[in-house]
């Protein structure tokens, strides 16, 4: 009877400690819902959906104008590409981006779209504040020429 105790308070002991390494993995994935917030003003701008698709690349697009200033049904007239007068709503602006095989917390390789110019520029996502904020770094060339925002996880 003694042995099954000793068993069962070594497998208590296991259970506690692991969990916070499987809660240490959560969030560690930019998949999921964000809230933009413009870098320049602070203000929200949209929600980003952020899946994972075929081939492990993650795609992102917007869900939802947050500004209650713009038009629901605004376009991307600023595009260049295939989703030129495309609605923003709906507007895939994350593409190819998958994780780096150096370091798991770093996810890049794709490119992001800034709707509001049209520019199309690399990018790399990584998740920050325990999985509760995604800092997203648009760029050309190497990451220290581009911009930085911080969205925030809302689911």
């Amino acid at each position: 009877m003694q042995k099954h105790t000793v068993i069962r308070s070594l497998l208590a002991v296991a259970l506690l400690a692991a969990g916070p390494l499987a809660w240490a993995d959560t969030g560690a994935s930019p998949i999921g819902l964000w809230k933009t917030i413009d870098d320049g003003s602070k203000k929200e701008k949209s929600l980003v959906r952020i899946v994972l698709d075929s081939g492990g690349v993650l795609v992102g697009k917007i869900e939802k104008l947050l500004d209650p200033n713009e038009k629901p049904d605004v376009v991307c007239d600023p595009c260049s590409d295939e989703r030129k007068n495309q609605p923003v709503v709906g507007l895939t602006i994350i593409r190819g981006v998958k994780q780096d095989a150096d370091d798991k917390a770093l996810w890049n390789g794709g490119d992001i779209l800034d709707p509001a110019n049209g520019k199309v520029y690399k990018v790399r996502l990584k998740p920050a504040q325990d999985g509760k904020a995604l800092e997203v770094r648009g760029y050309i060339g190497m990451p220290m020429l581009g911009r930085s925002q911080t969205w925030i996880r809302v689911e």
